[in-house]
């Protein structure tokens, strides 16, 4: 019973991530001018924000399938859980150093999510580690 409870709590991490990553991507591959619109930044090229809503939309529907299956899926689960960790730190950085030129609530709210999401992620899997290993 525990296994079903701790498979469980990883399949909602898992679609938490595919929600979120299915929202920003589409975001960034539909319309990226409107995403800039809405932060506050300054112009750039839509072209260095376009291709970034393939990978994440990809990502999503990676989850979507852990989500259906999540046996021996463990690699995929320390991928995304290693992305949104690393996704959390940059724009930790940006947001600390200024170097971000969008309104904070903009950079703040995806810095908490990522870093949260990471967190979940690496909890949720370690509880769930009998289902996703390797058999």
């Amino acid at each position: 019973m525990g296994q079903i409870d701790d498979a469980k709590m990883l399949k909602v991490v898992l679609l938490l991530f595919a929600v979120v990553t299915l929202v920003y991507g589409i975001g960034y591959l539909v319309v990226p001018g409107v995403v800039v619109s809405i932060s506050g930044g300054g112009p750039v090229n839509l072209g260095w924000i376009r291709w970034s809503g393939g990978t994440l939309i990809a990502l999503a529907f990676g989850a979507i399938m852990v989500f259906r299956h999540p046996s021996r899926q463990r690699i995929f689960v320390t991928t995304i859980s290693w992305a949104a960790l690393l996704i959390g730190l940059a724009l930790l950085y940006s947001w600390l150093t200024g170097e971000s030129t969008s309104a904070t609530w903009f950079i703040a709210l995806p810095t908490v999510v990522s870093l949260g999401l990471a967190f979940l992620l690496r909890w949720s899997g370690q509880k769930a580690k009998d289902v996703l290993k390797a058999e």
